[in-house]
């Protein structure tokens, strides 16, 4: 019998090539593809045709294609980390947020419930605005939520928490019933400098603006290009961990190309356990 992560990460890649978020254009460049590298073109054609992706008349907006990304990534995880209750039990909820006013969707769970009173001071008075700048805002893609737990849930198995003690620890819906953030995701479909950035911007403030501990953070991309990885994967004290949406396949394409800078570039990222497959993430996840 198949594995169910391995038939989750076909049904993954099925549903982007079946919405055309992974497709060939006539003349043969894959969608996640930058046209004007040609090493960015060479590897994403085998991937794509690795992933048996079909050509269409016309490639779909970045906007359609970003958020069909995202939406594949948020399936892929609700089928699949709930699965490793044996590894991370809780009662787990994933939630895709990007397409709203994230930064302020954040503020209704744990850590992070601060950030609401400060949002609302800062919309009666814009000078704070000036002086913070962006530092507050958090926007991701996908939340990994764990829901907190009854008394009767923590003490199931012996009497571990009264009135008396652990009166303020989140876990307890006692306490508090706001949803817990585990982790946040981003899902970058393709990556450039800017977007390189705007990760690793928004990555620090998840860190400098919890009031508890650090979620998992997290990105997941379809980019081709091992330099542009590296902009984002190389370097740690933001990202936990990128995750590539087919390493197996990214790694196969580019030791086909005979790029030595490409292909010792992937391994320094895939060796230095700053690159992963989608695969790995809901095991991750589970630490």
């Amino acid at each position: 019998m198949t594995a169910a992560l391995t038939e989750a990460r076909k049904k993954f890649h099925n549903d982007l090539t079946e919405k055309d978020t992974l497709s060939l254009s006539p003349d043969g460049v894959a969608s996640n593809a930058d046209s004007s590298q040609r090493t960015s073109v060479s590897i994403a054609l085998s991937i794509a045709k690795d992933l048996t992706a079909g050509t269409i008349p016309k490639k779909l907006s970045g906007q359609r294609v970003g958020k069909q990304f995202e939406e594949a990534v948020e399936g892929f995880l609700s089928e699949t980390f709930p699965l490793f209750q044996s590894l991370r039990p809780g009662n787990w909820r994933i939630e895709n947020v990007g397409g709203s006013r994230a930064e302020y969707q954040i503020s209704r769970y744990e850590p992070y419930t601060h950030l609401a009173d400060l949002a609302n001071a800062i919309e009666n008075d814009r000078n704070l605005a000036s002086v913070l700048g962006n530092s507050y805002e958090i926007s991701p893609d996908i939340l990994v939520l764990r829901n907190p737990e009854s008394d009767e849930i923590i003490n199931r198995d012996s009497d571990l928490v009264d009135s008396q003690a652990g009166r303020y620890a989140v876990i307890r819906r006692a306490n508090q019933e706001q949803p817990i953030v585990h982790a946040i995701v981003s899902c970058k479909w393709t990556l450039r400098s800017d977007r390189a950035q705007n990760a690793r911007s928004e990555a620090l403030n998840v860190i400098r603006n919890r009031k508890g501990r650090t979620p998992h953070i997290a990105v997941v991309t379809g980019e081709p290009s091992p330099s542009r990885l590296a902009s984002l994967a190389l370097g740690t004290g933001d990202i936990d961990t990128v995750y590539h949406f087919a390493l197996p396949e990214l790694i196969k394409a580019v030791s086909a190309t005979d790029n030595d800078e490409a292909v010792s570039m992937l391994n320094t990222l895939v060796t230095g356990k700053r690159l992963r497959d989608i695969s790995d993430l809901p095991l991750d996840l589970a630490i």
